[in-house]
C-alpha cells in the first residue's frame, strides 16, 4: 500500500506544483472505451459531440463501448462485455458472463495555466456489478506532450492497495450477489468502501505516437463469480499509434501477465469525416419584370394551369422532389410535395421555391409549399416571391426571409390538383443488415439482406413488408430455466426467432395514414408488425404545427408469432392489449424529451423516459430509461430499463443529399419487462421534421 500512495502523491504534487499552459493534445482512449489512460480514467475530455466505439481484447475480458461527449464536460458510455469467470473452486474458469453497463463522467474543473481538470466519474453506476467503481481524478499537461494523472478510486477501481474511506463512514461496500437480479440502482454502493490511488504519464511523441504508463487500482481479486483476470503487478505500459483524427489503435502490455490490444473509431457529430455540400447547386431565384410584379392576374388561355403542373412537376423532379398537388389562383401558388432526397425539409423547400419561381407565372407573388409523408400535409410554408427575389444573394439571408416566412398546417386537400395520377405504385429493393442482441438464449449475433418491398393502393393506404435470410448466424442457446416465469417470453426468446436459417417474413402490414383535423394525424397498421408479434395498432397525434408540445395514443390489439416468422400463432398462444399516452417536447437547442405512460406487452404497467440530443448535421444521440410495476425479481435482470438510441443520417458521412440513416438501440438489457411493440410509422417521426421547430433548426440550408 505505501508504494500506491506515495506513486499517487507525488504524482498529484507533480501536477499541481508545476505550471504550464493547457495544451490541444489529442484524447486518448482505455480499453474501457472512455478517454483514459490504459485502464484508469482521465480527467481530460473529447471535443463536445464527439461519439467514440471501442473494441478491445485483454485475455478474459472483451468489451464494446460506445462513448459519447454531450456536453463540454458531461459524457457517458454504454458498455457490452464478455467476461470469464472463476467458479471459486479448483475447476477454475466457467462459461463466459455477458454483461452490459453505463459509466458518466463530469468534468468539475477545466484545466488552466496552474490548475489541472478534475473530473469525477461512476462505472457501471446504474447496475450493481463486477466491474462497478466510482472515481475522482486530477490530469495536468506539462509542456506541449505530456500529461500526468493522479486519482482515487472506489469500488473495483479501490481493490488495488486500497485504504479506509476518506470521504465517507461507509467502510462496508455492499458484495456482488451472483443470484440478485441485475439491472437495479447501484447507488448504495457509490463510494462506499476501501478507497486506493491510480495515476499515470501520457506522452505524445509525435501526432501519430503516444505511450502510456500506469498505476492500475484494480486487482481483479479471484473470488467466485469475479472476473477471470491475471494480474502480477499493478504497473502497465501501451502505445497508441492514430492513422488519423478518427482512428486510435493500441497495444499494452497490462500488469505484467498479458497483452491487450483495442481500437477506437471517433465521430464528431459537429464536424463532418467528408466533403460536405457534394449536391448539385440549386438553380437561381428567376427574377421577374417590374410589369410581371405589377400584375394581378395570368392568362390561363395561354398558360394554362395543366401545363404549370405538367412543368414544375417535371422541374421539382429534377431535385429530387415529387409533386403530389397544385393549387393555382391569380396571386398564388400553393404546392404540395415528398422530399425524397434531403434530410432537412428546409432545404427541400428552398429547392421548390425555386423551382417555382422558374415556372410560375409573374403575377404570383405567393408561394406556399407544403412537404408531404404518407399522403399526409404535414405543414406549410408561405413565402412571398419578391422575398426571394431581393434576399437570395445578400449576407444573412436565411435569417431574414426566416423571419418574413409564415408557417401554419397543410391547407385542405379537396382544392389541390392532383399532380401524380401516374406516380409508380409498387416500390422495392435490398439492403444488408448487422444485428446483436443479448436475449435469454445469450448473445446472438445475425447478418444477412432484406428484401423490403411497398404497393401503394392510394398516397395514404401502403401495403408494405420485409423478408429477411440470415447467411451469418449464431444460434440462440436454451437457457435451461426461464429467466422470468412471471412474465410472458415477449423478449426473452427472440433470439429464437428466425433461427431456422430460412427466409423470414420480418413485417407485413397494411397501413393507412391520415389527417382527420388541421393539427391530428391518424395511423392504423394491420398485420405482421414486427418479428415476434402481429395484429392491429392504432394511433392518434395532436401536434400544431407552430407548437413545441405534441400528445399522442396508440392502442394495440397484438399476439405473439411463432419463432418461425411463418403465418402462425399457434406456437406460444399468447395475445395482449397494450398501448400508451405519450407526451412530446422540443426543448430547443436540438434537445427532445419523450415520456409514455402505459401498458407494455407483457401486460405490466409503468412509463419511459427519453431523452434525444440531435445536431444540425442531423446526428442524433438519445437514452431512455424505462420503468414498471413489475417487482424486481420477476422484471428480468432488474426492476427497470434503459438503453441508448443512435442514429447518423448517410449524408453525414458521404456528403451526398438523401434521407437514409443509420441507427442502432444499445440497451443494457432486452428483458420481459418493460417492452414495447415495435411497429413502423409511428406518427411523431413522421411530422416532426416538417413542423417550426425544426425548420427552424435546419433554416440554414434553405439557400443550398
Amino acid at each position: 500500500m505505501q508504494r500506491s500512495v506515495f506513486l499517487g502523491s507525488s504524482a498529484m504534487t507533480l501536477v499541481l506544483g508545476l505550471a504550464a499552459s493547457a495544451q490541444e493534445l489529442p484524447t486518448t482512449y482505455s480499453i474501457y472505451g472512455t478517454p483514459g489512460l490504459l485502464e484508469m480514467p482521465v480527467a481530460t475530455t473529447a471535443p463536445e459531440g464527439t461519439l467514440a466505439g471501442t473494441l478491445s481484447y485483454r485475455d478474459g475480458l472483451f468489451q464494446a463501448v460506445l462513448d459519447y461527449q454531450l456536453t463540454p464536460r458531461l459524457s457517458g458510455s454504454v458498455r457490452y462485455a464478455i467476461i470469464d469467470l472463476y467458479d471459486g473452486t479448483a475447476a477454475g474458469i466457467v462459461e463466459d458472463e455477458f454483461e452490459r453497463g453505463f459509466d458518466l463522467k463530469y468534468q468539475l474543473v477545466e484545466e488552466g495555466s496552474y490548475v489541472p481538470a478534475i473530473a469525477i466519474g461512476l462505472r457501471d453506476f446504474l447496475t450493481p456489478g463486477r466491474l462497478q467503481s466510482e472515481y475522482v481524478v486530477a490530469s495536468k499537461s506539462i509542456g506541449d506532450s505530456l500529461v500526468v494523472t493522479a486519482g482515487l478510486g472506489w469500488g473495483a477501481m479501490g481493490s488495488e492497495g486500497g485504504f479506509d474511506n476518506p470521504i465517507s463512514s461507509r467502510a462496508d461496500r455492499p458484495v456482488f450477489d451472483e443470484s440478485e437480479p441485475g439491472g437495479q440502482s447501484a447507488s448504495d454502493a457509490w463510494f462506499a468502501g476501501d478507497a486506493a490511488v491510480f495515476g499515470g504519464l501520457s506522452y505524445q511523441i509525435n501526432d501519430s505516437w503516444g505511450v502510456q504508463a500506469e498505476y492500475s487500482s484494480i486487482a481483479y481479486a479471484a473470488d467466485a463469480f469475479a472476473p477471470a483476470v491475471e494480474v502480477e503487478s499493478p504497473y502497465s505500459i501501451g502505445v497508441t499509434y492514430r492513422q488519423s483524427d478518427n482512428l486510435q489503435l493500441s497495444l499494452s502490455a497490462l500488469n505484467g501477465t498479458t497483452l491487450a490490444f483495442s481500437g477506437t473509431y471517433m465521430l464528431n457529430a459537429n464536424t463532418r469525416p467528408g466533403r460536405a455540400g457534394l449536391e448539385t447547386a440549386p438553380a437561381p431565384v428567376n427574377l421577374r419584370s417590374n410589369s410581371a410584379r405589377q400584375a394581378t392576374t395570368w392568362d390561363r388561355s395561354a398558360t394554362p394551369p395543366e401545363s404549370l403542373r405538367s412543368a414544375l412537376a417535371a422541374t421539382m423532379a429534377i431535385e429530387g422532389l415529387t409533386l403530389t398537388g397544385l393549387e393555382l389562383t391569380d396571386r398564388t401558388a400553393r404546392a404540395r410535395f415528398i422530399n425524397r432526397r434531403y434530410r432537412s425539409n428546409a432545404q427541400a423547400i428552398g429547392r421548390a421555391a425555386r423551382m417555382m419561381s422558374q415556372i410560375m407565372p409573374g403575377a404570383i407573388e405567393v408561394f406556399i409549399l407544403e412537404p408531404e409523408d404518407e399522403g399526409i400535409g404535414l405543414s406549410s410554408a408561405r413565402i412571398a416571391r419578391s422575398d426571394l427575389e431581393a434576399l437570395e444573394n445578400r449576407p444573412g439571408a436565411a435569417a431574414d426571409l426566416l423571419a418574413r416566412t409564415e408557417f401554419d398546417h397543410a391547407g385542405n386537400d379537396a382544392t389541390l390538383a392532383d399532380a401524380q395520377a401516374d406516380a409508380a405504385a409498387l416500390s422495392w429493393g435490398f439492403a444488408p443488415f448487422v444485428e446483436l442482441s443479448g436475449q435469454s438464449g445469450g448473445l446472438t449475433a445475425d447478418a444477412g439482406v432484406r428484401l423490403n418491398a411497398s404497393y401503394a393502393f392510394s398516397p395514404q393506404f401502403i401495403l408494405s413488408g420485409t423478408i429477411g435470410q440470415s447467411l451469418l448466424r449464431n444460434d440462440a442457446e436454451d437457457p435451461g430455466t426461464d429467466a422470468t416465469p412471471e412474465l410472458q417470453n415477449v423478449r426473452t426468446d427472440g433470439g429464437f426467432y428466425g433461427d431456422d436459417g430460412f427466409p423470414v417474413l420480418e413485417r407485413l402490414t397494411l397501413t393507412h395514414f391520415g389527417r382527420p383535423a388541421d393539427d391530428i394525424y391518424s395511423r392504423v397498421s394491420l398485420g405482421y408488425l414486427e418479428r415476434m408479434f402481429g395484429g392491429i395498432s392504432a394511433e392518434v397525434l395532436w401536434k400544431p404545427v407552430n407548437s413545441r408540445f405534441g400528445l399522442g395514443f396508440e392502442l394495440n390489439e397484438v399476439a405473439q408469432r411463432n419463432t418461425d416468422m411463418g403465418f402462425g400463432f399457434d406456437e406460444y398462444d399468447y395475445s395482449v392489449t397494450t398501448g400508451h399516452l405519450s407526451a412530446y417536447y422540443d426543448l430547443g437547442g436540438g434537445y427532445h424529451g419523450q415520456l409514455d405512460m402505459g401498458r407494455y406487452l407483457a401486460g405490466d404497467w409503468g412509463a419511459t423516459l427519453r431523452l434525444d440530443r440531435e445536431y444540425q448535421n442531423g446526428v442524433r444521440v438519445g437514452a431512455y430509461v424505462t420503468q414498471t410495476d413489475v417487482d424486481p425479481d420477476s422484471f428480468g435482470e432488474g426492476s427497470y430499463n434503459k438503453g441508448v438510441v443512435v442514429s447518423i443520417p448517410q449524408d453525414f458521412l458521404t456528403g451526398q443529399p438523401t434521407r437514409r440513416a443509420y441507427g442502432t438501440t444499445l440497451r443494457t438489457r432486452s428483458g420481459d419487462g418493460g417492452a414495447r411493440l415495435r411497429v413502423d410509422g409511428r406518427l411523431y417521426d413522421v411530422v416532426r421534421d416538417a413542423h417550426t421547430a425544426d425548420l427552424t433548426d435546419t433554416w440554414g440550408r434553405f439557400w443550398r
